[in-house]
């Protein structure tokens, strides 16, 4: 799967989120935090997205459908990655990006530094190399990235 880089925010039409934003909502709740409309939205949206995003590209989609600040946006995200819904994935250019992690399988990424594409790939080995080391070395595990830099098939053959 690759990032749709001209609409940052591709959302599949017809997906049920039911259980993630009930999910979102008890999480706030049992932490405190109120649930508010621009919470909801923001959770809604981002977990409609199926690509990688940054805050700035999120913001620009939300303020065309409904009244969000950047700083709810902000606010919103670690809520979002605490309750396990989200996940930071690499820094480009001063931005975090995000990919919603809920209900997914574990996956690396591949990232061309040219175009700026990501590639998602799985590897159930990694896994296992996780575990060894962490075995080896007493360490206990809650899980790990792994991304591989450099340049896709097409920006390879563009610089030929």
């Amino acid at each position: 799967m690759s990032e749709d880089r001209n609409n940052p925010a591709v959302a599949e039409p017809s997906v049920d989120l039911s259980e993630e934003m009930d999910a979102f909502r008890g999480f706030l709740k049992t932490h405190g935090y109120r649930v508010t409309k621009e919470r909801e939205a923001i959770a809604e949206s981002i977990l409609k997205n199926h690509d990688h995003f940054d805050v700035d590209e999120l913001f620009l989609y939300l303020r065309a459908k409904t009244p969000v600040s950047k700083a709810s946006i902000y606010r919103a995200i670690p809520l979002m990655i605490e309750s396990g819904l989200l996940a930071e994935v690499y820094l480009e250019n001063g931005h975090m990006h995000y990919e919603r992690v809920y209900g997914r399988e574990h996956h690396s990424h591949l990232r061309c530094l040219n175009c700026h594409r990501i590639f998602e790939f799985s590897a159930p080995e990694l896994g296992q190399v996780e575990k060894r080391i962490s075995r080896q070395e007493g360490f206990k595990s809650e899980g790990h990235k792994f991304e591989i830099w450099g340049l896709c098939s097409a920006c390879q053959a563009e610089k030929r």
